[in-house]
């Protein structure tokens, strides 16, 4: 197994944008390099992660407060650093997790309208300090094209195509806000050239 040092990377992007596909093609990239991958996803990630996923993503619990979604979110993310994220980058591996503080910020915060601040101010207490990633890239997709891609199936999925725009241009203001850390591509692309650009940023770190 190939030696690096612990590297943590993230996926965002609105929803259809195709990270999944993006992180599995990077996962196999690396491995092949021979590097030690351990690939995740918020919400999730862990036993108690994944409960909470199926509440917030309820379709039926059109009651939930934006102030609530957000707790559930971080209490997954309490969860999945004290538990999957900082064991495996202490254990010198490539952690890549399928969003991260970006959507939270993007989504709860341009997309809810919960103050930024307030965010960031708990998100630091729930991984107990200050834990960014190494590069993030940001998967950029219209949301109107990205939503039929995906379907409107769970409760994030089926709000407006206004709060949709919101967390898109959420994203984008988040990218500029940290150019060197986040690689902005073009998701209405074919697979294949999104995986080049992918791949591109990960030959210039590994």
């Amino acid at each position: 197994m190939r030696k690096h040092k612990p590297y943590f990377i993230t996926f965002e992007g609105a929803e259809g944008a195709g990270k999944s596909t993006q992180i599995r093609l990077a996962e196999q990239y690396l491995k092949q390099k021979g590097y030690s991958v351990l690939v995740l996803r918020e919400p999730g990630g862990t036993r108690i992660g994944e409960a909470i996923r199926k509440v917030i993503l309820n379709k039926s619990r059109k009651e939930m407060r934006p102030e609530t979604e957000l707790l559930l979110y971080l209490a997954c993310r309490a969860q999945i650093v004290k538990e999957k994220i900082s064991p495996s980058l202490q254990q010198g591996k490539i952690v890549i997790c399928d969003r991260f503080e970006d959507s939270t910020l993007a989504y709860q915060g341009f997309g809810r309208k919960i103050p930024l601040a307030s965010i960031e101010v708990i998100s630091k207490l729930v991984v107990r300090g200050s834990l960014v990633p190494d590069l993030t890239f940001v998967l950029d997709l219209d949301p109107r094209c990205g939503l039929k891609r995906g379907g409107r199936i769970d409760r994030i999925e089926r709000e407006s195509y206004l709060f949709h725009d919101r967390v898109r241009k959420g994203f984008l203001r988040l990218a500029k806000r940290e150019r060197k850390r986040c690689n902005v591509i073009d998701a209405a692309q074919s697979i294949e050239a999104v995986a080049k650009k992918v791949k591109e940023a990960l030959d210039r770190v590994f």
